[in-house]
């Protein structure tokens, strides 16, 4: 369902508390969903409100505290006669990562922008949000207008990822920088991955879980997702040609309870709980692609039952890139 919005809705235009903004949902097999992109298919709920606030402060612990990687603080120093300094937060959901950093960055303009209105009113006068689709060929904003462009759990919303990270480099000022962080979909158990397992015929110990996230992306592809974007995503900014001092890395996270180091078992909880949320929610998803109701119940039934009863030790993997756009040359 797509609705004829302006291309981008400010939603300091909803500012009273009870105003209806029914008109920016839609409900699809029981839950409610965005109404803007029939692509992106996990709900815009409370549920998922709560689940991007787990993803924020699990991406927190990750980053010993801080909300970013890459050299934020200098991108931002203010230099002489220049206007204020903007960042551009795309995929906010919630909008923590937008908030903390206007609350870190009081002097910088910041701007979250999602598919649906779930963000709270009253933020950091710094801050604002808007509505976009961000799956088009060309975004709504100027060029070389933002000093910081930031995105993390974006590609499953995305058709065309490349043609994305070139909207981004355009939107960059000379010298600004990216940062993107994207969950790799395939999961990992006693830290092999589902491909080892199909390679060596060995059982993973998680069949439910396994078949699930299987499933899962063979859904994205028949929405024209390319499920293999976050392993490539430092490959996907270098082919731009638009960045310098690209930076990869990969962020291994625990799911559940059995780490040993403290600030490992913290991510492991949160991970656990973010999936406890994140399963119901794939159901509308496996119903819309034609899946029967009791065969999508089983199938996340026994995902849970891996999830609540482990026999290994499961877990998943980021993707983090920052870059820095390329100087002009004269």
């Amino acid at each position: 369902m797509r609705l004829n919005y302006p291309i981008i809705f400010p939603l300091n235009q909803l500012t009273y508390v009870g105003e209806d903004d029914s008109e920016f949902f839609c409900q699809i097999h029981g839950r409610r969903f965005n109404a803007l992109s029939s692509r992106y298919m996990l709900p815009a709920d409370e549920e998922e409100v709560r689940r991007s606030e787990l993803q924020h402060k699990t991406i927190q612990f990750l980053f010993n505290g801080k909300n970013y990687v890459g050299p934020i603080a200098d991108v931002l120093k203010p230099k002489e006669a220049q206007e204020r300094c903007r960042i551009l937060d795309l995929g906010t959901g919630g909008g923590f990562w937008a908030i903390d950093i206007a609350d870190e960055f009081p002097s910088a303009e910041v701007i979250g922008v999602d598919l649906a209105p779930v963000q709270p009113r009253e933020v950091p006068a710094n801050c604002t949000f808007e509505l976009c689709d961000l799956d088009q060929f060309y975004l709504p904003y100027p060029s070389e207008h933002f000093d910081v462009i930031h995105a993390r759990f974006m590609h499953t919303g995305i058709e065309n990822y490349p043609r994305f990270l070139h909207e981004i480099a355009r939107m960059l000022r000379p010298g600004g920088l990216v940062i993107l962080i994207e969950p790799d979909t395939e999961p990992i158990a006693d830290e092999k991955s589902a491909s080892h397992f199909i390679r060596s015929g060995q059982p993973s110990g998680m069949r439910g879980w396994f078949t699930l996230w299987e499933t899962y992306r063979r859904c994205l592809r028949d929405k024209g997702i390319d499920v293999d974007i976050p392993p490539e995503l430092s490959n996907l900014v270098a082919s731009t040609g638009e960045f310098d001092r690209i930076v990869s890395q990969e962020g291994n996270i625990p799911i559940g309870f059995w780490p040993k180091d403290p600030v490992a078992l913290s991510i492991g909880q949160l991970a656990w709980m973010n999936y406890d949320i994140m399963l119901p929610a794939m159901k509308p998803l496996f119903l819309s692609s034609g899946m029967r109701d009791w065969e999508a119940k089983k199938l996340i039934e026994e995902a849970h039952q891996d999830l609540y009863y482990p026999l290994v030790r499961a877990s998943s993997r980021l993707h983090i890139v920052h870059a820095v756009k390329k100087a002009k040359h004269p």
